[in-house]
């Protein structure tokens, strides 16, 4: 099952990559020939989303690799390791978009603008929209945290693409050249706001911070008439590789096998409700017992 996820997840990132290096080189062909320091700028980005591409395949690939003797839990967070490259390769990029902004404000240029070139950057900003609705959409749909992450970095671009689109159409009609560079401190912000928010989605399950809504679980497990009372709810791990374990009040009387039952029973109503990659560890109490 996980095994074929990770097939179709290589699939469409496959796919992605070679859509986001047409666009790159685009963007940066066209952007160097008019001299246009935001359009280069926003080539560059496009470009992080292929080599992101690449980082993610590489990660899937390890990813995918079944349990060993070294690694019980298996090799998902190789998936969470690649989100975190993705994230700093962005901060690398902005930071560089940000120094090459400041030398147009010291040896401003003024780009070379015309018809052809803004229509380029148009159908590069349609592919960018089917990349990014289409990679988030396969990404819900197979729960993979690099997709979403991903499709998170390739969104970031429709909006940088429409503030480039948006400044070479005010110069073409008269703005100071000067509006170039300050658009690409802006196309700057949006890298470096993209990097954070995978940053922050992909070090949250390495810091296993609570991944499912507590009172959803104990309503799950309260729904069963044995099920007296929950305590110590805790949750790790992402959608597609989550691990929920708890305490199950019952009463003292209740025998092993009912109790194995019980248990099997919960788990396999976690997975109908939350995900179907849900791993429960139970503890059975008695609902009278001193704790």
């Amino acid at each position: 099952m996980v095994a074929d996820v990770y097939k179709k997840v290589k699939h469409v990132l496959w796919i992605i990559l070679f859509a986001n290096l047409g666009v790159a080189v685009l963007k940066i062909i066209i952007g160097t020939i008019i001299k246009s320091a935001s359009m280069t700028a926003d080539g560059f980005h496009s470009m992080t989303d292929g080599s992101s591409n690449i980082v993610g395949l590489i990660g899937i690939q390890f990813a995918s690799k079944p349990v060993d003797e070294d690694h019980p839990y298996g090799h998902r967070k190789f998936e969470t390791l690649a989100g975190l490259f993705i994230a700093g390769m962005l901060f690398f990029i902005g930071g560089k978009i940000i120094l090459d902004a400041i030398g147009r404000f010291i040896n401003s240029v003024v780009p070379n603008i015309t018809i052809e070139s803004l229509v380029i950057l148009l159908a590069t900003l349609f592919t960018n929209i089917f990349v990014s609705v289409y990679e988030f959409k396969k990404g819900k749909e197979l729960r993979s945290q690099i997709l979403l992450s991903d499709s998170m970095h390739t969104r970031s671009d429709i909006y940088v693409s429409i503030g480039v689109l948006m400044t070479l159409i005010c110069i073409k009609l008269g703005l100071p050249p000067m509006i170039d560079p300050i658009a690409s401190l802006l196309v700057a912000g949006f890298v470096i706001h993209a990097a954070y928010e995978i940053f922050k989605d992909n070090s949250s399950v390495l810091v296993d911070k609570a991944a499912v809504n507590t009172e959803k679980i104990k309503d799950i497990a309260l729904s069963f008439e044995q099920v007296k009372d929950t305590q110590n709810i805790r949750s790790r791990g992402s959608e597609n590789d989550l691990y929920i374990d708890m305490h199950i009040m019952t009463e003292p009387d209740m025998s092993v096998e009912e109790s194995h039952k019980l248990i099997h029973s919960i788990e396999e109503k976690i997975r109908e409700e939350i995900s179907e990659n849900v791993q429960v560890m139970a503890h059975i109490e008695p609902v009278n017992a001193k704790r």
